[in-house]
C-alpha cells in the first residue's frame, strides 16, 4: 500500500528517488509496470535522469517536481518515470548519446526525455524551468506542445522518432575515420592536443567549466616516465600545483569537488564525489613520487582524512555529498571574514596573527562568492607556522553548519576506483594506506561479492538487488591486482581472474564490450567521460592478469581489443586517456618483476621508485631479481639497482 503523498517512488532503495518520493508528480521506478501504462492508455513517456546530489535536479524539483500545475499536467498526459544515473549508469549514458545527437552537444544533469508509449525518443533537453525563463523554454508550455503534437499529429512524430533512430545506428555503425598513423605517434599526437586545450595563464585543461581531467593528468606523468616527454610532465604537474592551491580544493578539510565553475580553479560547484577523489589520489601520489613536491603529499593525505571523516563506513565510502547546504549552494563550504575573524581571536589568536591565517587563505571582506562570503584558495604568501591551529578553529566555525546531504550508497565499482587510489598513495605516499585499502578491499566483498554475484550498489542494512555492470567488474578487478600487488596473497589475484572470465562471458559478445548483461544494451565506450572508461580499464586488466599468469592466449585477446581502436586513438588521442597509455603499453610491453616474497618486501620502497609505470610484482622462489615480459625474461642478478638499470635501458 503506497502511504498518502506518496508516489511509487517510496517503494525503491535510492536516496535520489527517495528525494523525489513525496513529489506530487505519479513517479515509477524503470521497469515494465510505467511502460505497460504508458501503452494501455496512450500516453507519452516522461523520463527523468539524474542523482542525488545534483544542484540543478534540485533545482529542477524544486521549480518543477514539486510545483502542482506542473504536476497536473505530467499526471494526466504523461507517465512520469525518475531514472538515478548511478544506479542505472548504461540506461542514463544511451540518453545522453541521443541527448548529444539532437543537441549537438554533451548533456547533463537532470536530463529530460520525452518518448513515445512504445519508448520511441523526439524530445530531449537538460535543466528546464516551470515557465519561460533565463532564456529557456518552460516545462509547462513544452508538456503542452508535446502532449499536442503527439495526439494531433502522430505522424510527424513517429517520422522525428524514426530519424533519431536512425541517426543513433548510424553514428553507432559507422566506419571509424581512415587515418592511418602508427602507435608510436599517438603518444606526441595526445601531448600535442592537451597543449591545444591547455590554459597557459591558470593551468588546466579547457576553460570554464574546469574539470580535474584526472585520467589525463596521470596518462601525461606516465608519458613522461616511459618516452621523456618533458612537456608531458610539466603540463600535469603545473595543473595538479593550481588545483592544489586553488579553490576547487576543500583548503580547510581536504577532498577535492567536483569541477569549477570558473577557469582560475576559484569557485567550484560544490559537490565531493568519491571517484573524483579516487582518481586524484592516484595521480597526486603519482607526482609526489615523482617530485617529492611535498604539497602533493600534503594533498593524499588531507583528502583521505577529508573522505575518511564524511564518506566512511564500515570500510566502504559512500557515493557523494551534495554542493547545497540548507537549501543554499555552498554554504557549509564558505566563510564570512568578519565571522572568522572573530572566532579565531576568541580561540587566543591575536587580531594580527588572526589576520594573517585569513590571508593565506584569501578569505577577504569583500568575499569571492555569494553574499561577500569567500570559498578559501591559497594566496602564494608564506605559511604563518600557526596554521594548523587556525586551520582547526576555521573547521570547528564551519561545524555550525549542517554538513551537506550525503548519498549512502555504497557503489562497488566507486569505491573500487577510491580503494585504487588507496593503494597507490599506500605505494608512494605513506604505507598504511595500503593496510587501509586492503581491508576495504575485503570489506567490498563481503558486502558486495554475495554467493559468487557481483552487485553493483547496497545501501547498508537493505539488501543489494541490481547486478554488477561492466564498470563494477573492471574497477574490482583492477583493484584486486593492486590488492595482489601489495599483499602477494594469491586469492586477489585468483578472484580477479575469475571475475574477468565471468565479465568477459557477460558483457564481451561479437568484438564488443557492452555496460551491461540485461535487456537494456548499451555499447561500452573507450572515451573517458567522469571517470576512466571501463571498457579501457578491463582491457589493461587483461594485459595485467596475461603477465602476472604468463597467459598468452589472453595477452593476444587483450592486443586484438586495442587493435580495434588504434582509429579511434590516432583521430583524437586525448579523449582516450586511458586507452592511450595502454596502446603504450603495448607497444612498450609489461614486465615481471620475480623474487622471493622476502626480497619483494623487503624492496618495496626502490621498486616504488623504478620510472618505468608498466611493471608488476610476482613472488617466487628465484633468490635473484628476474625482470620477465610476457614471453622471456631478459634481466638477472642479485642486486636489484643492476635489474632496474637493464629496465631503465629499455
Amino acid at each position: 500500500m503506497v502511504p498518502a503523498l506518496a508516489n511509487q517512488l517510496i517503494h525503491e532503495d535510492s536516496p535520489y528517488l527517495q528525494q523525489h518520493a513525496h513529489n506530487p508528480v505519479a513517479w515509477y521506478p524503470w521497469g515494465e509496470e510505467a511502460f505497460l501504462k504508458a501503452k494501455k492508455e496512450d500516453k507519452l513517456i516522461f523520463l527523468s535522469i539524474g542523482y542525488s546530489t545534483c544542484h540543478w535536479c534540485h533545482v529542477m524539483e524544486h521549480e518543477s517536481f514539486e510545483n502542482k500545475s506542473v504536476a497536473e499536467i505530467l499526471n494526466k498526459d504523461f507517465v512520469s518515470i525518475k531514472v538515478d544515473r548511478e544506479e542505472y549508469p548504461h540506461i542514463d549514458r544511451h540518453y545522453q548519446d541521443i541527448y548529444a545527437l539532437m543537441n549537438k552537444r554533451g548533456g547533463g544533469w537532470p536530463l529530460t526525455i520525452v518518448m513515445t508509449p512504445t519508448k520511441r525518443v523526439f524530445f530531449s533537453a537538460t535543466y528546464m524551468p516551470a515557465e519561460d525563463q533565463y532564456g529557456r523554454a518552460g516545462l509547462k508550455g513544452m508538456l503542452k506542445l508535446l502532449n499536442d503534437a503527439y495526439h494531433d499529429r502522430r505522424a510527424e512524430v513517429e517520422k522525428s522518432a524514426t530519424s533519431i533512430e536512425k541517426a543513433m545506428k548510424a553514428h553507432q555503425d559507422k566506419p571509424l575515420q581512415k587515418r592511418e598513423i602508427k602507435e608510436k605517434k599517438i603518444a606526441s599526437l595526445f601531448v600535442r592536443e592537451v597543449k591545444q586545450s591547455f590554459d597557459y595563464t591558470n593551468k588546466g585543461i579547457g576553460n570554464a567549466p574546469k574539470f580535474p581531467h584526472a585520467t589525463t593528468l596521470g596518462t601525461l606523468l606516465d608519458l613522461y616516465s616511459v618516452t621523456g616527454d618533458k612537456d608531458a610532465k610539466n603540463l600535469a604537474l603545473e595543473s595538479l600545483l593550481a588545483m592544489s592551491k586553488g579553490g576547487i580544493y576543500d583548503q580547510i578539510e581536504g577532498g577535492f569537488y567536483r569541477y569549477s565553475t570558473d577557469a582560475r580553479w576559484m569557485i567550484p560547484h560544490f559537490e565531493k564525489m568519491l571517484y573524483t577523489n579516487g582518481e586524484l589520489l592516484s595521480v597526486y601520489a603519482k607526482a609526489y613520487a615523482l617530485t617529492h613536491n611535498q604539497r602533493f603529499k600534503e594533498v593524499v593525505e588531507e583528502s583521505i582524512e577529508n573522505i575518511h571523516t564524511y564518506f566512511y563506513t564500515q570500510g566502504l565510502y559512500y557515493s557523494a555529498s551534495d554542493a547545497d547546504s540548507d537549501g543554499k549552494e555552498g554554504k557549509y563550504f564558505v566563510f564570512d571574514y568578519h565571522d572568522s575573524l572573530k572566532e579565531l581571536e576568541k580561540g587566543g589568536f591575536s587580531k594580527e596573527d588572526a589576520k594573517s591565517i585569513l590571508t593565506y587563505f584569501s578569505i577577504y571582506e569583500e568575499g569571492n562568492f555569494e553574499d561577500e562570503q569567500t570559498n578559501p584558495y591559497l594566496s602564494g604568501l608564506k605559511r604563518p607556522s600557526f596554521l594548523e591551529k587556525g586551520r582547526a578553529l576555521l573547521v570547528k566555525n564551519r561545524a555550525k553548519k549542517h554538513y551537506p546531504f550525503i548519498d549512502t550508497k555504497i557503489q562497488t565499482s566507486w569505491n573500487a576506483l577510491y580503494i585504487r587510489g588507496l593503494f597507490k598513495a599506500g605505494k608512494w605516499v605513506d604505507k598504511r594506506h595500503q593496510k587501509e585499502a586492503l581491508y576495504s578491499l575485503d570489506q567490498l566483498l563481503k558486502h558486495l561479492y554475495i554467493n559468487k554475484v557481483l552487485y553493483h550498489q547496497v545501501i547498508l542494512g537493505k539488501k543489494a538487488k541490481i547486478k554488477g555492470y561492466l564498470e563494477d567488474y573492471s574497477f574490482l578487478i583492477a583493484a584486486l591486482l593492486e590488492g595482489y600487488q601489495a599483499s602477494f596473497e594469491e586469492k586477489y589475484l585468483t578472484l580477479a581472474r575469475v571475475l574477468l572470465d565471468e565479465a568477459m562471458e557477460k558483457f564481451y559478445h561479437q568484438d564488443q564490450w557492452y555496460m551491461s548483461d540485461d535487456a537494456f544494451r548499451s555499447k561500452a565506450a573507450l572515451y573517458d567521460a567522469s571517470y576512466a572508461s571501463a571498457k579501457a580499464i578491463m582491457i589493461e586488466n587483461i594485459f595485467a592478469i596475461s603477465l602476472l599468469q604468463e597467459d598468452l592466449r589472453l595477452d593476444g585477446l587483450a592486443k586484438k581489443m586495442l587493435s580495434q581502436t588504434v582509429r579511434e586513438l590516432a583521430v583524437n588521442p586525448s579523449q582516450y586517456p586511458t586507452a592511450m597509455l595502454l596502446s603504450l603499453q603495448s607497444l612498450k610491453g609489461g614486465i615481471v618483476l620475480k623474487s622471493t616474497i622476502k626480497n619483494l618486501e623487503n624492496s618495496r620502497e626502490e621498486i616504488a621508485q623504478i620510472r618505468y609505470p608498466f611493471i608488476f610484482l610476482k613472488p617466487g622462489n628465484h633468490e635473484e631479481f628476474l625482470a620477465c615480459k610476457i614471453d622471456q625474461c631478459f634481466a638477472s642478478d642479485v642486486k636489484l639497482k643492476n635489474v632496474i638499470q637493464k629496465i631503465d635501458n629499455l
